[in-house]
Parts: structure tokens; sequence; C-alpha cells
């Protein structure tokens, strides 16, 4: 597909930023709005969505969000103190080469239990643009049955501790509060093993999210598939 230029993903009568601003407003989970980066028209252009579109309006206007005291990142134009990793740079790499060659699917944003979140580009089920969950408990693609614009509408005001049950556990909130959006927990015993089903006793650590992934996505399910 050929690249359109930035004139044309800025062009639109029917912006989504209010509706984005709206959800924000009537949140009842806590957000913190990262304000947009100064090139963030260079960050719209890399991702090709228009404003049209809530994740083209996150992209352009916020550095990205920290959702439930910093639990859940959502990413955007980056750049800041507290998430430096912008959308299409914590992509390049993972979900597409810099050749842009996909994996089928998109990176949208995190946890700091180092689950992924990401849209469906046809490599992680038949459910084409719903969002899916990289679960660290289980190391599976799991789809939540929503798209974009609903996963997000979800993180803002929907009910996380159930979702997120039983991995938080006494004082997470103020504990993790303190990482940046570009950390994660270092968690051991590992969630996904009989050991480390009580997060409560496990052992947490900062360590750079780029780090989570590699475990998660990578190395855990490599060997253990080796191992069986």
């Amino acid at each position: 597909m050929p690249r359109r230029p930035l004139t044309e993903l800025l062009n639109t009568d029917d912006p989504a930023w209010p509706l984005v601003q709206q959800w924000i407003a009537e949140a009842t989970n806590l957000v913190e709005v990262l304000p947009a980066p100064s090139d963030a028209g260079a960050q719209l252009e890399a991702a090709q969505v228009t404003l049209r579109s809530p994740m083209g309006a996150v992209v352009y206007h916020t550095g990205g969000l920290l959702i439930d005291h910093g639990w859940v990142r959502v990413l955007g134009g980056g750049g800041h103190p507290r998430m430096q990793r912008s959308l299409m740079a914590w992509n390049q790499g993972r979900s597409f080469d810099k050749d842009g060659n996909t994996q089928g699917f998109l990176l949208v944003g995190d946890d700091a239990i180092g689950g992924f979140f990401a849209i469906n580009g046809g490599s992680l089920g038949p459910d084409v643009k719903n969002v899916y969950y990289f679960a660290p408990d289980t190391l599976r693609w799991e789809s939540l049955e929503r798209g974009y614009s609903d996963w997000l509408s979800f993180l803002l005001g929907g009910d996380l501790n159930h979702f997120y049950e039983p991995y938080r556990w006494p004082g997470w909130e103020s504990e993790t509060s303190q990482l940046s959006g570009d950390q994660a927990w270092g968690i051991y015993p590992f969630l996904w093993s009989k050991e480390g089903k009580d997060i409560a006793k496990a052992h947490r650590a900062p360590v750079p999210v780029e780090e989570t992934y590699g475990l998660n996505m990578i190395d855990f399910p490599r060997q253990l598939g080796e191992s069986t």
C-alpha cells in the first residue's frame, strides 16, 4: 500500500480525539495522559492512521496513557520521561522488521506484570482487527473479542481488578505507581510456573519492559516447547 502523507492523515471532519477525551473524563480507573511529543506529526505518519481513529488520536495527541496507577500502558507518541516508547518504535523489530515485513500483529499496549496487548493482523486468530492479550501466566495469546476502541474504553472504565484477578497483591497500587511506563515487574517464581501462582509471595523487581517481552514472548515459549 502506498504511504499516505501527513496532510491526508490530519485531514478529517470527524476527529476521534474529542471522543477519547470524553472517555478519559468519564474514566473510573485512574488515568495519566502524557503530553504529546514534539514530533507528533512524524509519529502519526509512521503509524499511518488517521485522526478519525482513536489509535491515531492517542498517537498524535498523547505521549501514551498510564492507566490504573500505571498498571496498564497504552502506547502513543512516546518521548516522555514517564514513557519514552512510542507505538511504532516499540513495534520495530517486534511486529515488523526494518523492511516493513509484518508478523501479523501490532503491539498497542502492555501491563506491569509482563502481559502484552496487540491488534490481530491475521497471525493471532481469525478475528482480524480485534485486540489480543498475551497472558504471562499461560504464555498464550487470548482474544479479548474487542476492537481497539472498545478495548481502550474498557481499560478506562472497566473492571480491571476482575480482569487481573488473582495477579494483584496488597499494596500493588503504590508499588506499581513508582514504575515508569518503560518498566515492568520481573517476577520470580514465574507466573506460568506452578510455584508462581501466589504473586503476593513472589519476588518482584523493576526491569526494562524489553526484558519481560524477550522472556515471555520468545525465551520461555521456546524453552518450554523444547522441554515437552
